[in-house]
């Protein structure tokens, strides 16, 4: 089998070279992202808005819209389902003098999947990349070893883990690079996930669900249609004025949430300075589950002209993500109960792709030869 990791032999063996290689226990351990990634990335893209009370649909006006669950044999709405995963591996920390920097190597990935009118799904298209994190300016051979990187071809990453994107620095403040490295990753997936997303080719009228909050340069996204966002884990901070309330009831998330039935949408409102869309809906009953804020998701929907989206799409395409959770993949995840299947399978579709710790730990040894093993 051929090392998977070969690319990476030229610059892990400059690393061991020229500084000091302190081993992970058991060569790799993987580093989770804390806290939840996804509901800090809705925070900051929701922003800090006090109260929202901006209706961005017409002509409804009722807080809480009742829904008939609309199946793909009715109207086969969603058609393609995009989602990403990535992997971060702390493989050991390189000295060099007074200096350190923690040495990671992530697996990031990308799929997007497609249904047939008959139901079935196969994977449209899918990209896979393996990334070397380090805090290049903490070393003198930082440079040195992100050209070696960008010279092993397309499959390779290098990234600077302190280099600032402008949501990293948020979602994991602080100086030290290993605390950065995992949400760091999970930036540079959703980097790709745009890219794949912003690529593909569909016939007008083939809705693309993206898993997650709709990224933060939506204007990279102004030539392609039909397409939204829907997020599983999602800031819990929002303030709401209800409409048609006499002087304008104020909710927080878990009162507009709490009384919203099982195929049901609130109303929506406006955000992103009115250039998109969004609104929750439930596509659980609450009696199967421990928490009212289960079992609902959050959908965002570009709107770029800024003007009232129609209530009669709203919905629709609440109304066809009710029917999307029929298939659930039970103990598989902790958040099974916001789950589209078809955004699972994709998901799968880019796990299938990794490779497996054990084969990370034989492909990544400390200490590190140039033109090392190519196979395993």
């Amino acid at each position: 089998m051929r090392n998977p990791f070969a690319g990476l032999q030229p610059a892990l063996a400059v690393i061991c070279r020229e500084g000091k290689v302190l081993p992970a226990t058991g060569q790799a351990m993987e580093d989770l992202m804390r806290p939840d990634h996804e509901e800090v990335i809705d925070r900051l893209r929701t922003g800090d808005e006090k109260v929202l009370d901006v209706l961005a649909e017409a002509p409804n006006r009722r807080p809480c819209v009742e829904l008939t669950p609309l199946h793909r044999t009715r109207r086969h709405l969603f058609r393609y389902f995009l989602d990403g995963s990535a992997r971060t591996f702390f493989l050991g920390d390189v000295v060099e003098g007074n200096r350190r920097s923690p040495v990671h190597v992530a697996q990031i990935g990308a799929a997007a999947v497609f249904r047939k009118d008959n139901g079935q799904i196969k994977v449209a298209r899918v990209k896979h990349r393996i990334v070397l994190m380090m805090d290049k300016n903490a070393v003198s051979f930082g440079e040195k070893v992100q050209e070696l990187v960008q010279r092993a071809g397309p499959g390779y990453a290098f990234h600077d883990t302190m280099e600032e994107d402008g949501e990293t620095e948020q979602t994991a403040p602080g100086k030290e690079p290993r605390s950065r490295a995992a949400h760091k990753a999970h930036h540079l997936m959703a980097k790709l996930e745009d890219e794949l997303g912003r690529s593909l080719e569909r016939p007008d009228g083939h809705w693309l669900v993206l898993d997650g909050s709709l990224g933060k340069d939506l204007h990279a996204w102004k030539n392609v249609r039909h397409f939204l966002g829907v997020t599983k884990s999602f800031s819990r901070e929002p303030v709401f004025k209800l409409p048609g309330a006499r002087g304008g009831k104020i909710v927080n998330l878990y009162e507009l949430l709490a009384g919203l039935p099982f195929a049901a949408r609130t109303c929506a409102y406006a955000t992103r300075a009115g250039k998109a869309a969004f609104w929750y809906v439930r596509i659980r009953e609450q009696r199967h589950l421990d928490y009212p804020l289960m079992g609902v998701v959050k959908v965002e929907l570009p709107n770029p002209a800024g003007e009232a989206v129609p209530s009669s799409l709203i919905d629709e395409i609440s109304a066809a993500l009710v029917a999307e959770r029929q298939a659930t993949p039970h103990g598989r995840d902790s958040r099974w109960h916001a789950h589209l299947y078809p955004v699972y399978l994709a998901e799968q579709a880019v796990k299938n792709g990794f490779v497996t710790r054990d084969v990370l730990k034989a492909g990544l040894k400390w200490p590190v030869a140039a033109g090392g093993p190519a196979s395993l």
